[in-house]
């Protein structure tokens, strides 16, 4: 891969074009990634911009995202290609119906075995999102959530990152020319397994301290005034300092909850807009009530 990046300044500086601002350590990993071609391994807390850095890349860098969402069941199947069957079906019907009418020669073992290659040619294969990557390369490809998948997932994933090419049987091996940029999400519901670490770069993403919150916030939402963005961001330093929410909330909410406020025209946050619009924060019914108890004393401490 071309070195797309310079410096771990240089990849601050693009990312900052797009409204992501990383941080020291999360700029140096990712320019390490790109120069050494290796995978980028993201854990954290849901809503920290695990996500949102491989959006930014792919932005910054004028490339296209291919996104893999992993899930409980998944398998290579889904991440790697399938055989369109009712094409495949069709065309069987379409032969058959075109020698019985005599436009083909009757079936003959050459015939067959033509056939069979025309039923795993190319235009019958759905190209999933990693052979998509390997073949679209350069590209950024987004596997999110892989602590969603199996343990079998993983390693299938393993050796295809390791090599940058798959085999399709019917077809032959496909390979990247250029490797894709490969960023890797976890929040952490099951521990990956060590060999996949070692192929990636890893680095875990924690919730942002005030001052670089409200710089995201100010950053991605010119329209919000200064002072409601930083009553925004206070409470939600506020909410995740507590240790009382099953789920507090992420940078996401952070800016869910600043574009909220700003969209139903308020100019400074109160208790009573405060619990208006707290669904766009907390998504618990025990974590909004447990806040909207104690609103007054949060905003005012």
């Amino acid at each position: 891969m071309d070195h797309v990046f310079n410096s771990a300044d240089a990849v601050t500086t693009a990312l900052g074009g797009t409204g992501y601002l990383a941080d020291d350590a999360l700029a140096t990993v990712t320019f390490l990634a790109t120069r050494l071609n290796r995978p980028i391994l993201l854990e954290g807390e849901p809503g920290t911009g695990k996500t949102a850095l491989a959006e930014a890349l792919a932005q910054a860098l004028d490339l296209r995202l291919i996104r893999l969402q992993c899930y409980e069941g998944i398998d290579a199947t889904q991440a790697l290609y399938d055989w369109d069957f009712p094409r495949q079906i069709l065309h069987l019907r379409t032969v058959e119906a075109l020698t019985r009418d005599g436009d083909l020669a009757r079936d003959t073992p050459r015939d067959t075995q033509a056939l069979e290659s025309e039923l795993f040619d190319e235009r019958f294969l759905l190209a999933r999102p990693v052979l998509e990557a390997l073949r679209a390369a350069p590209c950024v490809l987004l596997i999110d959530e892989i602590d969603r998948a199996d343990d079998e997932f993983e390693a299938f994933l393993l050796e295809v990152l390791s090599t940058w090419q798959v085999t399709i049987p019917e077809l032959g091996t496909v390979s990247a020319s250029t490797p894709p940029i490969v960023v890797l999400t976890s929040n952490r519901t099951r521990e990956l397994h060590d060999a996949l670490k070692r192929r990636c770069l890893y680095h875990w993403i924690d919730h942002p301290g005030l001052a670089r919150e409200l710089e995201i916030v100010r950053t991605r939402l010119p329209e919000v005034s200064a002072a409601l963005a930083e009553q925004v961001v206070t409470l939600v330093q506020r909410l995740r300092a507590s240790g009382e929410l099953i789920k507090p909330p992420g940078v996401a909410e952070t800016l869910d909850w600043a574009r909220a406020l700003e969209t139903v025209g308020a100019t400074r946050l109160d208790a009573e807009v405060a619990a208006a619009t707290l669904g766009a924060a907390l998504k618990y019914r025990e974590d909004s009530e447990r806040i909207r108890a104690s609103l007054d004393k949060l905003l005012t401490a």
